[in-house]
């Protein structure tokens, strides 16, 4: 019986060993589960975090597109009203230039009137 109850005592050492491996082991196992808990609610944190700001930029982008497109509008209508201009511009300019060419031709003509009224002053002067 002695043998026996050391045979069984040799086993309940043995069981309480590995018992306490195991205990360990699954002291272990829940740490590492743990920390991968720990680890994936940053995972998602950080990617909650990734999607807010790529809301945001896409916010950001959609509003300077609709600038850019005020903008373009804005652009289109000044080249609209530039044109009129150089258009009005234009045709004063052309209008100028024939204003200069008859004012050329009046003075040549009054040159030549005044010529004659010289010439017709002097012939009865000297008559």
């Amino acid at each position: 019986l002695q043998k026996e109850l050391l045979k069984y005592k040799q086993e309940a050492r043995n069981l309480q060993g590995i018992k306490d491996a195991l205990q360990q082991r699954l002291i272990q196992q829940d740490a590492a589960v743990l920390q991968l808990k720990q680890e994936l609610l940053r995972a998602n944190m950080d990617k909650e975090e990734l999607h807010n700001q790529n809301v945001d930029l896409q916010r950001k982008v959609e509003e300077r597109n609709r600038l850019l497109a005020e903008y373009k509008k804005e652009l289109c209508q000044k080249d609209r009203h530039l044109q009129q201009h150089q258009t009005k511009l234009d045709e004063m300019l052309r209008q100028l230039s024939e204003a200069s060419y008859q004012q050329v031709d009046l003075e040549r003509e009054l040159e030549h009137k005044e010529a004659l009224l010289a010439h017709c002053m002097k012939r009865e002067a000297e008559e």
